[in-house]
């Protein structure tokens, strides 16, 4: 892929297709297409949002890029994140996964995509797990002009997680729901002259 035209390190830059990107968005094929098409745009599904918490659970204190690269081999270890499914894994099943070299072999982290698959589960009698986590949809929306001025954690990314927790959830702290929020639409943090601003149709502006 052509390198993109230079531009500051915090803001987008113009790219050869003539739209502009954040730096991390600019350049690799697979990020780019990550960000033109999947992040910022709405989960509003169960299933969705199982496998939206247990990947940004295993990417705490990890880039993303890692968990983006090991996404299809964490869906084939976890049976595509059907909460059904996954909340069934024996110690077996944890000892399989901890041998996998395709994901984070992280117990900790296996554990809680298990426990929280079974929280799952128990929110459908709430709602579900999407109209739970969507219930705490902010009434703004960051406007960042530069990478430094998006937060990595809010009020609501705070009671979120203070939310989760008290079902049953574990790796989902605030930064981590902040981060989830960003992915899934809740919040617009696209640069303000990305060519991404407002696709959702979520938020305008």
């Amino acid at each position: 892929m052509t390198e993109a035209v230079q531009g500051p390190r915090n803001g987008t830059v113009l790219c050869e297709d003539g739209l502009r990107r954040p730096v991390w968005a600019a350049t690799d094929p697979l990020r780019r297409h990550y960000y033109d098409t999947e992040w910022g745009m709405p989960i509003t599904d169960e299933h969705g949002m199982y496998e939206r918490v247990s990947l940004e659970g295993f990417q705490a204190g990890l880039s993303w890029d890692t968990i983006l690269r090991k996404r299809e081999t964490f869906r084939a270890a976890f049976c595509n994140f059907d909460p059904d499914r996954v909340a069934q894994f024996t110690d077996k099943d944890r000892e399989r996964l901890m041998a996998d070299s395709g994901i984070v072999r992280n117990r900790a982290k296996i554990n809680a995509a298990i426990t929280n698959a079974k929280a799952t589960i128990a929110l459908r009698a709430e709602g579900g797990l999407a109209e739970f986590i969507w219930s705490f949809k902010p009434t703004q929306t960051p406007k960042p002009t530069t990478i430094d001025e998006i937060p990595t954690q809010s009020a609501d990314s705070i009671a979120l997680s203070k939310a989760l927790k008290k079902k049953g959830f574990t790796f989902v702290g605030p930064t981590t729901m902040y981060a989830m929020m960003e992915s899934i639409g809740m919040i617009d943090t696209h640069l303000l002259d990305s060519h991404r601003r407002g696709s959702s149709g979520v938020w305008s502006g």
